[in-house]
């Protein structure tokens, strides 16, 4: 009898307690991963996206042609050339860039809805790309690059992969080591000696920049309801 009567006060505090609660929103960043080609970036990129419910691919707008099998608005937002500039006009991009004669940009707003809806977004770009939204959005974006752990070893994955000519791994191995000389403008580095071992530190990144006391909305009101 007296247990229950001890009890049915604590019932009510606890619900009371649960009732004016002040609830927490984390919001979303955007995620950058880069390397040299070979290096393991598209792999670790994919198995991210696998492992991780919370995080998507940023989708690029481009002017180039749809290939077989392409989606608009899945694998990129296909426009013309005049719409491109138009957006570029308009400062429309996080980033944009000119590949092989073709205009690539991430669209702004899709993205920051991503962020405002607590979902990361995740970014396949090269440092330039970067430094282009480190100068948008520095608070929303963390970078992360991927090295090889030697250049042999990144020439060996080049061939190994047994999609290019002679010609264009040497021009790949080329590129590398200016792609390389930009490691310092990024906030992580993983050395990629072992794919699952590279995914670890990368799940574990991703988890405490979203334990970051800035992403936490409503946290400081929370606290408040805490401490009366």
């Amino acid at each position: 009898m007296m247990e229950q009567y001890l009890a049915t006060p604590i019932k009510k505090t606890m619900a009371q307690a649960k009732k004016n609660q002040v609830p927490i929103h984390r919001k979303g960043f955007m995620v950058v991963l880069s390397s040299p080609s070979g290096a393991g970036k598209t792999t670790l990129s994919r198995m991210l996206l696998e492992q991780d419910k919370k995080l998507r691919m940023s989708i690029s707008a481009t002017t180039r042609a749809k290939r077989p099998g392409e989606k608009d608005a899945v694998d990129y937002y296909f426009v013309s050339k005049q719409k491109f500039a138009e957006m570029v006009t308009n400062g429309e991009f996080l980033e944009c860039a000119e590949v092989f004669g073709n205009s690539y940009g991430t669209p702004e707003k899709p993205v920051f809805e991503s962020l405002e809806k607590g979902t990361d977004v995740l970014f396949d770009i090269d440092w330039q790309g970067t430094q282009q939204l480190l100068a948008r959005a520095r608070l929303d974006v963390v970078t992360i690059f991927i090295l090889p752990p030697t250049m042999q070893e990144l020439e060996r994955r080049l061939r190994g992969r047994a999609q290019d000519s002679e010609e264009v791994v040497k021009g790949r191995m080329a590129k590398a080591s200016h792609e390389i000389s930009h490691w310092y403008i990024y906030d992580y580095v993983i050395v990629n000696h072992d794919l699952d071992e590279s995914l670890k530190h990368l799940l574990s990144i991703i988890d405490a920049e979203r334990q970051k006391r800035d992403r936490q909305q409503g946290l400081a009101e929370f606290v408040g309801s805490l401490i009366g």
